[in-house]
């Protein structure tokens, strides 16, 4: 197996172990043995626990973004735009639930490393969010865009978290009330 592969396998496991077990209870001994490898080779690659984390945060990050360009990239207007941005979002939250999930409910390490990676995140989404509202309601003015933006990133992390127990709530319905709640709010600003 070369490098990337074992690096993507590796990620792989320890995302759905996080998820599975949450940060405190994750073990680099199962994720070593889940992956067939030897604890020390997980240190080689990722340093620590926390190291591990960040990667995984990390490579989630990139993916969100790129999932969330590509959706947004083919809309028509911008009503279209917040639609295919939360339908991207909450699909690609239920493809990573319980790691999101996880990541949500508690402190996500012992390090500032591992917080930061998870705000980052966060900042990556305020930035695409941001720049989308201002480029489609160029009347609503700095503060209004950044109150918007951030009431946008919390509804939807808090509807993803509640969608884990309520699994009956699809990644379309999910959508479906984050759009329609948003678009009554921005309305009066679009261009």
């Amino acid at each position: 197996m070369s490098r990337a592969e074992r690096e993507r396998q590796m990620l792989d496991v320890a995302e759905k172990v996080f998820g599975e077990r949450g940060y405190q209870g994750t073990s680099m001994d199962e994720i070593a043995e889940r992956c067939g490898v030897s604890k020390p080779m997980l240190y080689e690659y990722f340093g620590s626990k926390d190291g591990l984390l960040v990667a995984c945060v990390s490579r989630s990050k990139a993916e969100l973004l790129d999932v969330t360009q590509k959706a947004m990239a083919g809309a028509t207007d911008p009503k279209d735009i917040l639609w295919r941005g939360m339908v991207a979002y909450f699909g690609f939250m239920d493809a990573h639930s319980e790691s999101f999930a996880m990541l949500l409910r508690e402190p996500a390490a012992e390090s500032r490393e591992a917080v930061e990676a998870v705000e980052a995140t966060r900042r990556q989404q305020s930035e695409l969010i941001s720049g989308v509202l201002a480029a489609f309601a160029p009347n609503a003015g700095g503060p209004a865009i950044a109150a918007f933006t951030e009431i946008i990133i919390g509804g939807c992390e808090r509807l993803a978290q509640w969608r884990t127990w309520h699994p009956e709530v699809g990644v379309e319905d999910a959508a479906r009330h984050m759009t329609d709640f948003c678009w009554q709010g921005l309305s009066p600003y679009l261009a």
